[in-house]
């Protein structure tokens, strides 16, 4: 009876580590994150326009699957057709979310490819310098003094990113930005302004390009792949009962 016993509880403990060994981990380093988007500049020195667009951006992983985001950048933009001159420049901020969709064995803290969520505030001033319009009598030049308004949006932002070297990535994301308030009221809405784009348009989309420098602050054991199920208790049950019987007999 005692050898039935040993037997069994061997049994049992090599079962364990079975279960234990079954499982895969990968370790996962979570970190914060700085970038800068280089189409803005690179726009401005390659056409010599006189917009100027600087934005960038600083994260910080909550998990393996989410980040925390914080976006801000400055917008100097002037336009200019034959009957009118607009000018329009301030700063933006958004704030969200990221989510990766890729396994953390295959993302190993190196690549991404996910999604993002944002609430965006844009602080600005607006002018037109000059307009002009015909009417019955005449021709009419005028202007629209510059005045502060702040506008409200929301953008969904699917990208990716890869790393180059360690620690340096590179990545793009699009931006499908949804209007809630231009700040100018239905019938004042500026043409442009910083973060979102053209005031008169529900929907607006952008593209950006990031440099991104990681700094890494934590290591993260995930595991992929969960342990096997354990057997019922009535199953191990069965299992001595069926060991203890040629020794009962």
């Amino acid at each position: 009876m005692r050898r039935t016993y040993v037997y069994f509880t061997s049994l049992l403990i090599l079962v364990n580590s079975g279960t234990l060994n079954a499982q895969d981990t990968v370790r996962f380093p979570l970190k914060v994150r700085v970038g800068i988007d280089f189409v803005g500049p690179g726009s401005y020195l390659w056409d010599k326009k006189n917009n100027f667009n600087l934005e960038g951006y600083i994260s910080l992983d909550r998990s393996e699957k989410m980040a925390y985001v914080i976006e801000g950048g400055h917008l100097n933009y002037k336009y200019s057709q034959y009957n009118y001159d607009y000018q329009a420049k301030g700063i933006f901020i958004r704030a969200g979310v990221d989510f990766n969709l890729l396994k953390p064995d295959v993302s190993s803290g190196k690549y991404w490819a996910g999604l993002g969520l944002r609430y965006g505030l844009s602080s600005y001033s607006s002018e037109t310098t000059s307009f002009q319009y015909k009417n019955y009598w005449d021709s009419v030049t005028s202007s629209v003094p510059r005045r502060t308004s702040m506008g409200h949006f929301l953008e969904v932002v699917p990208g990716v990113r890869t790393e180059l070297f360690r620690n340096l990535s590179i990545g793009w994301s699009i931006r499908l930005k949804f209007l809630i308030s231009a700040g100018g009221g239905k019938d004042l809405r500026p043409i442009y302004f910083p973060g979102y784009g053209t005031g008169s348009k529900a929907v607006n989309v952008g593209i950006n390009y990031y440099l991104i420098w990681s700094i890494p602050f934590k290591i993260k054991t995930v595991i992929t792949k969960p342990p096997a199920p354990e057997e019922p208790e009535e199953t191990q049950v069965s299992t001595v009962n069926q060991t203890q019987q040629p020794f009962t007999n």
